[in-house]
């Protein structure tokens, strides 16, 4: 487990987005940040989910979070930036964009997987994530040092067989984000990392492993030190890494 204990201000008066935000490790995460002080955004698109997160959020006496509904399958270019006028309009700045947001697909071979769901994946795992980078980068330009994080897999590091569409697309997104970091390294105060959450008990792993015990598996919440670590001030010299959660 990444070793590092937060200070209790870490994330005072930051502005944070997280997609993915409604369960798993984008709830356990938004709700770290809130801990720390942060105003977290809260994205996806179940908006329930993301209701039952605010009030957690509001129950503790964390900073108010906001809540921003969103479907990664369906939006345009017009819904982006929407989405970052209305982040300005309210706040002015992001200091942090967490890309969680994901979904599995089918683990099937190649030769039969089903191209509706390919282009699913890709869309929600790969695409979005860089349409939302792309659209919020202003936005993080505007703060004095802001963090951009990936969330990876083990599978996009080393691609897994049967693994298809999520596999091509978490390798994807670990070229995306040093393809960003090489272009912001010299010119800019955005640092960009990406997060191997490791075998971590949510629901798309119960989808890839219906027979593990989830019981064995590090809860989201227990890994969050490292991603509270690449999102504050202490992890200022950390940028173009690929790091491991567990």
């Amino acid at each position: 487990m990444f070793d590092y204990q937060a200070p209790a201000n870490l994330l005072k008066e930051k502005i944070i987005l997280v997609s993915g935000a409604g369960s798993g490790i984008g709830k356990a995460a938004a709700l770290a940040y809130a801990q720390h002080g942060a105003t977290v955004i809260l994205m996806g698109r179940n908006v329930q989910r993301l209701e039952q997160v605010y009030d957690e959020i509001e129950q503790a006496g964390y900073p108010k979070a906001a809540i921003t509904p969103f479907d990664f399958l369906e939006a345009k270019d017009e819904r982006y930036q929407e989405l970052v006028n209305s982040i300005h309009s309210e706040f002015g700045k992001l200091d942090g964009l967490l890309n969680n947001a994901s979904i599995l697909g089918a683990l099937t071979p190649i030769q039969s997987y089903n191209l509706t769901t390919w282009n699913q994946v890709i869309q929600t795992n790969l695409n979005a994530q860089f349409a939302l980078t792309k659209y919020c980068l202003p936005l993080l330009q505007e703060a004095d040092t802001a963090s951009i994080i990936f969330t990876s897999s083990g599978a996009g590091r080393k691609p897994y067989a049967y693994w298809g569409a999520y596999s091509v697309s978490k390798a994807a997104t670990e070229a995306l984000a040093q393809v960003l970091f090489l272009e912001l390294e010299n010119t800019s105060k955005i640092r960009v990392n990406t997060i191997n959450p490791g075998a971590t008990a949510t629901k798309m792993r119960s989808q890839a492993f219906p027979a593990e015990n989830p019981e064995k598996l590090s809860k989201p919440e227990e890994i969050m030190a490292l991603y509270l670590y690449l999102m504050g001030e202490d992890s200022q010299q950390e940028n173009g890494k690929q790091f491991d959660a567990q």
